[in-house]
């Protein structure tokens, strides 16, 4: 049985406690729901991957309460403090060189002298983080490759029975995972974007940052150095297409039964689609972003529902965020008139 878990003092005395004795709870942030064990903790931290049937080679992000808990695993890192300075409490996450390979398990690493680390906005978590006085791994709270929850309610989807409890602190702000830029090389490089931008990191750091257009690969029998690198993600079991505004003409003469759409209201109103066959995306990349996740869950649930199409936007700033997770999600499949 799961429990469910409030913000209040005490339940968050109790998730403390749960994750003292080698439990796994699922917790909010802003961005989304994570899944988490105390990372110095590898017993703990295997649940984990049992609960989510995770490879051991994808790493874990390390969630710390502050910046003091950081340097306590992390060397000290210049451009680190001043990102720090700027992002944190918040949606960043920074691969650091460790301080010592034996600070952290093997099954949080994979085995790297690296590792990420995260400081959420959303106190609550905070809090719980200084209660245990140890980080917690903090991965997205959904079976592998599964879209991330943006609720207690979707954890509980996924986790119910997996998992010893869930905080449900509502909704989550931003909807997708946060970004994350890699610090241990000589020039940050983004590897997975978020709602803080290439754009935003080069600002503080007066340099310029790497900022690869779609996926960045891995090589077989490598451990890629942060999550999403190397296996399908965020993806629903039913088929998602991913179409733009200059395609609604066509969408609409294309639609057949079973065909569902996800977009931004005024594309919905051109499509004139039943209010039963869509999900607003509301009208801006933010707002499609925070509710993307959802869309895709909402769907994946209704049996008569063969195909999901979803409104693309341009990469510019969220927007690059979305279309990363967008594409994973349909495997990078584009609506294309019959």
């Amino acid at each position: 049985m799961t429990l469910v878990l409030k913000t209040t003092d005490e339940d968050l005395q109790t998730a403390a406690h749960i994750l003292a004795d080698g439990g796994v709870i699922a917790f909010p942030t802003e961005t989304v729901y994570g899944i988490g064990a105390d990372a110095t903790n590898s017993a703990a931290v295997e649940k984990v991957f049992l609960a989510k049937n995770r490879p051991h080679d994808n790493p874990l992000i390390v969630t710390v309460s502050d910046e003091n808990m950081l340097w306590r695993f992390a060397k000290k890192n210049q451009r680190a403090e001043k990102l720090i300075s700027k992002f944190w409490p918040g949606s960043l996450t920074l691969i650091l060189p460790l301080i010592s390979d034996e600070l952290l398990p093997h099954n949080v690493t994979a085995g790297l002298k690296t590792a990420a680390f995260r400081n959420p906005e959303t106190a609550a978590t905070r809090t719980l983080i200084g209660l245990l006085k140890k980080p917690i791994v903090g991965p997205s709270a959904n079976l592998s490759t599964k879209p991330s929850p943006t609720t207690a309610e979707h954890v509980l989807h996924d986790m119910a029975g997996r998992i010893d409890a869930v905080i449900d602190n509502g909704p989550t702000t931003v909807g997708v995972e946060s970004t994350i830029v890699d610090l241990s090389v000589k020039q940050a490089t983004i590897l997975r974007p978020g709602i803080v931008t290439a754009d935003d990191i080069a600002e503080v750091l007066a340099e310029k940052v790497i900022d690869p257009v779609g996926p960045i690969s891995v090589a077989a029998g490598m451990a890629p150095k942060a999550p999403g690198m190397k296996y399908r993600h965020y993806a629903p079991s039913k088929e998602v297409v991913i179409f733009t505004k200059l395609d609604i003409g066509d969408l609409k003469k294309n639609l057949q039964k079973g065909d569902v759409v996800a977009a931004l209201d005024d594309s919905l109103a051109r499509l004139e689609i039943g209010r039963q066959d869509s999900w607003s995306l509301g009208e801006t990349a933010a707002s499609a972003t925070e509710e993307l996740f959802s869309a895709l869950r909402f769907f994946d649930d209704q049996k008569e529902v063969k195909r999901i199409y979803v409104e693309g936007l341009p990469l510019q700033g969220i927007g690059e965020a979305y279309m990363n997770r967008l594409e994973k999600s349909a495997g990078g499949q584009h609506f294309e008139s019959k």
